[in-house]
């Protein structure tokens, strides 16, 4: 199997040389860049499997080279930031990054997150317990997920989602006569156990529900308090 790419983008060097060293031992082609901005020229020309990307770094923000990857790309995307605010969380939620990392961190931990979301989507892109056949779709109110496209349509228009976003609803409409735990999500569709500090899930469904309000659909994800999450729809 050809190995996978990973482009880094960090302006620390000993940092940048730390994840590359550790994503290098376990098998993956990593490019690291110490601005965002040559990242992206990069990733025009050569996409990457997985994009890891500070937040502050000179030239263009991590923030906005996210952005910028989200119009071309659904590429995984982790952020990294030495600052633990509000607005950098709210930020990378909206901007479509799929896990975030607070300096210092584990790079092990980075690493498990690295595999586990590369692991998925070979999974489904291969051997997908989504896809019980090409034709599956499931309907949830005003919401069709098309199983077999790896798609999800409101009012017959695609939501452009990335493949995160699609797993985690797509997981949700599979189980929605119930409540879903966060901790079976991270298992389920990150590939890792729930004992990993992560918020991958409530950045998740954060930017889902602002695609489904933006599609003027009547389903909702509801937050169930300690536990997870469910489908509802806004007439209950």
């Amino acid at each position: 199997m050809e190995s996978k790419i990973i482009y880094i983008a960090e302006d620390e060097l000993n940092i940048r040389n730390l994840i590359a060293t550790f994503l290098e031992k376990e098998g993956y082609v990593v490019a690291a860049f110490e601005t965002g901005d040559d990242l992206y020229e990069a990733f025009n020309t050569r996409p990457a499997d997985l994009v890891i990307l500070d937040v502050m770094m000179p030239g263009s923000s991590g923030l906005i080279i996210c952005a910028k990857l989200r119009d071309i790309s659904t590429v995984p995307i982790i952020m990294l930031t030495a600052r633990d605010t509000e607005e950098d969380y709210i930020s990378g939620i909206s901007l479509g990054s799929d896990a975030y990392f607070t300096k210092p961190f584990s790079p092990i931990k980075l690493v498990m997150q690295v595999k586990a979301m590369l692991r998925r989507i070979d999974m489904d892109t291969h051997d997908s317990t989504l896809k019980p056949a090409e034709t599956d779709n499931i309907t949830f109110a005003d919401i069709t997920v098309h199983l077999g496209k790896l798609s999800v349509s409101c009012h017959d228009i695609e939501l452009k989602l990335t493949h995160t976003e699609f797993l985690l609803l797509a997981y949700l409409f599979e189980n929605q006569a119930r409540a879903v735990s966060r901790e079976e999500l991270l298992t389920k569709i990150w590939g890792y156990d729930a004992i990993i500090e992560t918020r991958a899930t409530d950045d998740t469904v954060k930017r889902l529900r602002k695609k489904m309000i933006d599609a003027k659909s009547i389903v909702q994800i509801e937050t169930v308090r300690g536990y997870g999450f469910k489908l509802i729809t806004k007439e209950g």
